[in-house]
């Protein structure tokens, strides 16, 4: 099975805290390739402290030319991840918004260690702007401790996305146990590496995509890594879908 799409992967050199360098992002691709990945929206981190826009867009364009110059199959989509704070949600809507692939999608994240209360009323903000989210490892977050607390983000019309490497415990304990419960109840829509660096990255993420097919199986598989991703990045709907 090939063809995967991971939608949140900080595969862009120089940007944030992920790819260092050119030859860092190329041997990651080198490595998703080979576990077969053939898509990859790159998502930097969307803070002031990071590479702002036109310095993203021409890495992701240096990073394309590379990829096409060394002959590595792998196509690049445009993508962010973004802090769910008040400039975000301001500029939902207009040029200034980061969003993942043809537009209708937005990938955020929370913080790791601080709750967030008013959760609902902000994917509800975003709901109302025609706009889905996509929340990043909600495994690895504090808000998502709170028991029930994801089944309520899905059913306010939100997307979970799992990173891999929970599954084998990659982030501790707590997002092991979180993200097989998750898994177990159906509730994540895609799933994603999150890799930052080429070190070991194709056994650690060789490793997690063997554990989520065990846990899901080939039909949730193909649909977590591949078929989901893949409309998420068109722009297509999922409201038709009856799992």
């Amino acid at each position: 099975m090939s063809g995967f799409v991971d939608l949140h992967c900080h595969l862009l050199p120089g940007v944030d805290d992920g790819a260092r360098s050119l030859e860092d992002a190329l041997e990651m691709a080198r490595a998703l390739v080979s576990l077969g990945f053939s898509t990859v929206a790159p998502s930097p981190h969307a803070r002031p402290e990071y590479a702002p826009v036109d310095v993203v867009e021409a890495r992701l364009g240096e990073l394309g030319d590379a990829l096409a110059r060394e002959r590595i199959p792998l196509t690049l989509g445009r993508n962010a991840e973004n802090v769910l704070d008040e400039a975000f949600l301001r500029g939902l809507g207009t040029p200034a918004a980061r969003m993942l692939g043809a537009g209708r999608y937005v990938l955020v994240e929370l913080p790791y260690t601080a709750p967030v209360p008013a959760l609902p009323d902000i994917l509800f903000r975003i709901r109302t702007k025609g706009i889905v989210p996509l929340i990043a490892h909600p495994e690895r977050c504090l808000e998502f401790e709170r028991k029930g607390r994801a089944e309520e983000a899905v059913r306010a019309g939100a997307l979970l996305q799992l990173d891999v490497g929970a599954l084998t415990g990659r982030y501790g304990g707590a997002a092991k146990k979180l993200s097989r419960a998750f898994l177990d109840a159906g509730l994540y829509a895609v799933a994603a590496t999150d890799l930052h660096g080429p070190v070991g990255a194709r056994e650690w993420v060789g490793r997690a995509m063997e554990e989520l097919d065990r846990r899901a199986g080939e039909r949730a598989f193909a649909r977590l890594l591949r078929d989901t991703p893949a409309r998420l990045l068109a722009g297509e709907s999922l409201e038709s879908d009856q799992d």
